[in-house]
């Protein structure tokens, strides 16, 4: 059996009532998101809606129909964050049928700095990250594209998601718990009744999410998502519903595993600093990506962006725990071990100027 017949097409139940919805995506690396359809009193609500693509809103049709249901019978969106292939589909079919989306709140600065026409600028964070290497192509790449189709592809949320926050469906409760570290804004939702988690990106079965890989990145992305990963196991342990991969027994299982992936990672980085890499590019290239550990430079630009973004991430929590000092050279984060060399102005891991 292909380990991708999780992203065959249908509408597969997961839970009484709720139907797994695989949907085209345009790049290989991914190959579908899963959307559920939730079965309520008050209606159908889907988690989270898909991109924006003719095939897959006619996928989406398809499943539904399979269900004795059809796009107009959407009520509801509760979208876990902002990436287009989470979010977009909710607006294309808010316009045509008038169905309420929810967002959470902590999306509210990236959303504002997309619909500015500024969401694919990531040269600031690049010059960060020492990786000037990389900056023309990507203004080749993406600084090219028609910021109105950007535009025309997102708009605000009717509802903002703020804190813990409950949700009736009639006969249905889900509780929004904010899981901020793949994006600020991501939430997941909570089903105790029916025993299942609406994991979107959170936590994926087979798979490591990008960490703040966003818009408006927030200051320390991993350390806010290893919190995160700790809120999800203080809940009873439930079945995951992941955004991309195949239903999973228990979060508990694959938030360990992904606890101690980051542990690992946190270690190899701190090797290439100590091994002589002085900035979060420098470091990239020194380790192994993918489960298949390839070459930094056989990536494609794309992910070699990802990358660098990623050990950045690392590096932060690594200066926070008091392992690494960083300093700022004409823009430029530069990274040293502070058992080899603690610079003076950079006195302790909890000193505010050794995250800048």
């Amino acid at each position: 059996m292909s380990k991708y017949v999780w992203s065959d097409p249908g509408a597969f139940e997961v839970a009484p009532g709720v139907h797994r919805i695989p949907l085209p995506l345009p790049t290989d690396g991914l190959r579908a998101v899963n959307v559920y359809a939730i079965e309520s009193a008050d209606g159908l609500v889907l988690v989270d809606s898909g991109w924006a693509l003719d095939v897959a809103r006619e996928q989406l049709e398809d499943a539904l129909g399979t269900l004795g249901h059809d796009l107009g019978d959407i009520q509801r969106f509760l979208v876990t964050h902002i990436h287009r292939d989470h979010f977009t589909m909710a607006v294309t079919l808010r316009r045509t049928f008038g169905a309420k989306i929810a967002l959470g709140i902590g999306e509210q600065p990236s959303m504002n700095t997309v619909l500015s026409g500024r969401g694919r600028e990531k040269v600031a964070e690049m010059v960060r990250w020492g990786a000037h290497v990389l900056i023309d192509q990507w203004r080749d790449v993406y600084g090219k594209q028609d910021e109105n189709e950007r535009r025309e592809a997102y708009e605000p949320p009717d509802e903002w998601l703020e804190g813990t926050t409950k949700l009736d469906l009639g006969d249905r409760r889900l509780i929004a718990l904010p899981t901020p570290g793949h994006t600020q804004g991501h939430v997941v939702f909570v089903d105790e009744q029916a025993g299942v988690l609406f994991a979107g990106d959170h936590v994926l079965p087979h798979i490591t999410p990008s960490i703040g890989f966003e818009p408006v990145p927030a200051k320390l992305p991993l350390g806010d998502y290893l919190e995160s990963l700790r809120l999800v196991r203080s809940y009873p342990d439930l079945r995951l519903l992941p955004a991309h991969g195949p239903v999973a027994p228990s979060v508990h299982a694959r938030v360990d595993e992904l606890l101690a992936h980051h542990e690992n990672r946190l270690a190899e980085t701190l090797a290439a600093v100590r091994d002589g890499a002085g900035t979060a590019f420098d470091a990239a290239r020194r380790l192994g990506w993918t489960r298949r550990h390839r070459r930094f430079d056989d990536l494609d630009l794309f992910n070699q962006t990802l990358a660098t973004g990623e050990t950045a991430a690392h590096l932060e929590v690594l200066v926070v725990r008091g392992e690494l000092c960083s300093s700022t050279v004409d823009g430029v984060v530069e990274y040293s071990s502070t058992i080899q060399n603690r610079p003076a102005a950079c006195p302790g891991a909890a000193d505010p100027e050794c995250l800048e």
